[in-house]
């Protein structure tokens, strides 16, 4: 995220920040599905 805030202005509205985080949690959220079906193949695969 911290690339991503490069060249935007210092002061950003509430609309603007809610946005970048609602957009960042997506991201994460993501994230944690596939380290959750990445855990579900080792698991198969060590049964």
């Amino acid at each position: 995220m911290c690339g991503e805030m490069q060249g935007m202005r210092n002061f950003l509205t509430k609309e603007e920040k809610l946005e970048i985080l609602s957009e960042y949690k997506e991201s994460l959220e993501k994230e944690v599905a596939g380290i959750e079906e990445r855990i579900q193949d080792l698991k198969k695969k060590n049964s």
